[in-house]
C-alpha cells in the first residue's frame, strides 16, 4: 500500500500549500483555463450532498475498510498499486473531512484547488480516484474475462 501512502502525502502537501496560498486571494491563472483556486467542498463530487458531510465522511471510511479487504485478491503489483491509488484517494479526501472541521467531528469540507473552470474544481485525490477506480474496473474485468 505504498501508493496510498504516496497518494495521501502528496495530496495532503498540495492542500496544505493551496490553503496557506491561495485560499481568501484572487485565483491564480496558469495556461487556457486552468487556474489555481482554493475552496471547501462538504458535499460530493459536484459539491452533490452538501447537508450530508458526515454522512460522506462515514461512507468513505467504510469504503476505504472494503478497499483494504479487496486488495487482497489482488493478483499483480499493478492491481496491487491500483488499489493503493484508490485507497489513497479516498483517504486523502476524508483526512479533510476528519482534521479540517471547525464545526464538529467528521463535518470538514475537502480542499480542492485545481480549477479549469468548466469542471468541478478537484484536487489530487480526486485523481487519484478517477484515474485508479475505472483503471481497477477495467483490470479486474479484463482478468475475469481471461480465467473463465
Amino acid at each position: 500500500m505504498i501508493a496510498a501512502i504516496l497518494i495521501v502525502a502528496l495530496d495532503q502537501f498540495t492542500k496544505i500549500l493551496a490553503v496557506e496560498k491561495l485560499e481568501g486571494r484572487a485565483p491564480i491563472e496558469l495556461f487556457w483555463t486552468l487556474q489555481l483556486n482554493a475552496t471547501r467542498n462538504k458535499g460530493a463530487s459536484f459539491s452533490l450532498g452538501t447537508e450530508y458531510t458526515s454522512l460522506l465522511a462515514v461512507v468513505a471510511l467504510v469504503a476505504a475498510i472494503g478497499i483494504i479487504y479487496l486488495s487482497k485478491t489482488a493478483t499483480t503489483s499493478l492491481e496491487m498499486a491500483l488499489f493503493g491509488v484508490v485507497l489513497g484517494g479516498v483517504l486523502g479526501n476524508v483526512t479533510d473531512r476528519i482534521f479540517r472541521s471547525s464545526n464538529g467531528f467528521l463535518n470538514g469540507g475537502v480542499v480542492d484547488f485545481i480549477d479549469f473552470q468548466w469542471w468541478p474544481i478537484f484536487n489530487v485525490a480526486d485523481m487519484a480516484l478517477v484515474i485508479g477506480l475505472p483503471s481497477l474496473g477495467i483490470m479486474m474485468l479484463k482478468e475475469g474475462r481471461e480465467s473463465e
